[in-house]
């Protein structure tokens, strides 16, 4: 507990995508109290084109429940 699912598009390099897993796990066990064997951060790689079905109709539009930052919304 807790597991971090990123979907993003392809072309990050494996630093980039470990940077963030770093950074992601740093600000988890801050936030949630809790230490670094207990964090899991997966990268799932989606194509553009595929993009509109299998992340922003599922997960965005009818995932609003569980959302807490939209894309475009700035806090």
């Amino acid at each position: 507990m807790p597991h971090v699912i990123v979907k993003l598009w392809p072309g990050k390099s494996e630093d980039q995508k470990q940077r963030l897993a770093d950074a992601i796990t740093r600000d988890v066990m801050q936030e949630l109290g809790c230490g670094p064997d207990s964090v899991s951060v997966a990268m799932e790689e989606v194509d553009p084109g595929d993009w509109t079905e299998q992340v922003y109709r599922p997960d965005i539009e009818r995932g609003s429940g569980r959302l807490y930052k939209k894309p475009g919304y700035r806090p």
